[in-house]
């Protein structure tokens, strides 16, 4: 299995990091580090995360890491991560 960031999951990443950098930067980025940590386990545990059946026919889980949310797609021998929000954020 192979790992791979989507456009506007790096996007979500830098502004997760944006927003929480000017209140205390070590945090910012322990929680990217976190979220990177968290969507390396699906390499082991690619079906860890809640299937999401309004994507239906496509494989798109939901994994809490934290208090954030990743959605990532199965395909074939990759997963992708979609997405990266807060818990909090209106999404």
């Amino acid at each position: 299995m192979s790992l791979k960031w989507s456009a506007n999951a790096e996007r979500d990443l830098a502004r997760l990091y944006d927003f929480l950098a000017p209140v205390n930067q070590r945090a910012a980025a322990q929680v990217v580090q976190q979220l990177v940590t968290g969507a390396k386990q699906l390499l082991r545990h690619p079906q860890l995360g809640v299937s999401l059946g309004e994507f239906a026919p496509r494989d798109v889980r939901r994994l809490f890491v934290g208090a954030y949310v990743l959605r990532y797609e199965l395909s074939g021998a990759t997963i992708y991560v979609l997405r990266v929000w807060h818990v909090r954020e209106d999404r």
